[in-house]
């Protein structure tokens, strides 16, 4: 499920507009997340799509890759055509 891309890679997308969204639960984004990350938990990401804008690439991550696998499926089932499972948060807590 976990589809990583490299710093860079996340850096040029970020450059362009990318959303960068947290599916951890709120406890979890409390106690850390990545710069300009916004937090929708997985659990209540159904009744949240309305705030991710679909013209612009979405960075999706978690704790390991599983629940933002899991997102970035439900996401292209409603039509997102630009969804990236980056992983874990902590692959890419140094990048910023």
């Amino acid at each position: 499920m976990n589809s990583e891309i490299s710093c860079e890679q996340l850096k040029q997308l970020l450059a362009k507009g990318a959303q960068l969204i947290d599916v951890r639960s709120t406890m979890e984004f409390d106690q850390g997340a990545l710069n300009g990350a916004i937090n929708l938990p997985i659990n209540t990401i159904q009744h949240n799509t309305g705030v991710i804008d679909q013209s612009r690439p979405v960075l999706l991550y978690c704790r390991s890759g599983h629940r933002s696998g899991a997102v970035k499926q439900f996401l292209i089932s409603l039509g997102f055509q630009d969804v990236y499972n980056i992983g874990g948060y902590t692959n890419y807590a140094f990048c910023q």
